[in-house]
């Protein structure tokens, strides 16, 4: 799935045949902030607003907006491929953090 992006926040764009309209909302967050238009271009308009009134809200409100991503997550591999990566990670000098973070970056880069 792509994206709109802006001020690190995810924003997906769907379709509501029913309604005849585009929609979305910010994506990997807790709290509900939707938006919806008639073009791709006015919802990519309406979720750049929707990002900013809710900085502007939590601001107000004396909160702390919700991030999208932290910087950590959990994965769950089985024992058997988590010894292989940590035996690994050892083998090429570095920790098993720095393994994963080494993969996964640059199988994100040569996919941008």
């Amino acid at each position: 799935m792509k994206y709109f992006e802006h001020n690190g926040y995810l924003g997906s764009c769907k379709v509501s045949i029913e309604d005849n309209c585009l929609h979305g909302k910010l994506e990997h967050i807790s709290d509900l902030i939707t938006y919806e238009a008639e073009t791709v271009e006015q919802l990519e308009k309406e979720f750049r607003l929707a990002v900013d009134s809710y900085l502007e809200t939590c601001k107000e409100a004396g909160m702390e907006p919700k991030k999208p991503f932290k910087g950590s997550f959990n994965v769950r591999i089985g024992e058997e491929l988590h010894g292989k990566a940590v035996k690994r990670a050892g083998e090429i000098g570095k920790s098993l953090n720095d393994y994963i973070k080494d993969i996964v970056k640059k199988d994100t880069e040569s996919h941008a």
